[in-house]
């Protein structure tokens, strides 16, 4: 498989899953049935965990420029999930876009951190 179309895959799981895993806290009316706190620690969870999986799963075909490729993959799911926010949820939520970088665009830096950090890794560990 084409390794842009399966970043573009990975990236659109990233942030599936989080998404879908979110109704799980909401009532059918959209209220939010957990304490707020509560329910942002676990979305953190459940995309921080998500976004290691998928990239444990792009590193197990990786051969080579390990902190390019995790930098790059890193770039892929923050603005995949970015992009499908401002498209999907921010029009859902009404939450002005201002509001949406300082309250949940700002955690997907976590997913460019963890890419680079593997890659970093993996670099240095593969050049010994």
């Amino acid at each position: 498989m084409n390794k842009y179309l399966k970043l573009g895959m990975f990236g659109f799981v990233s942030w599936l899953v989080p998404f879908v895993a979110a109704f799980m806290f909401y009532s059918q009316e959209g209220q939010l049935l957990v304490d707020v706190s509560f329910f942002k620690s676990v979305m953190a969870v459940v995309g921080s965990a998500t976004g290691a999986l998928l990239l444990v799963m792009y590193f197990g075909k990786v051969k080579e420029n390990y902190l390019n490729e995790g930098i790059l993959a890193g770039l892929v799911f923050l603005a995949m999930n970015i992009l499908l926010d401002i498209m999907i949820l921010v029009p859902m939520s009404k939450m002005a876009i201002g509001d949406y970088f300082l309250k949940i665009g700002l955690m997907y830096l976590v997913i460019l951190i963890m890419g680079a950090s593997m890659g970093y890794v993996l670099e240095k560990k593969c050049a010994k």
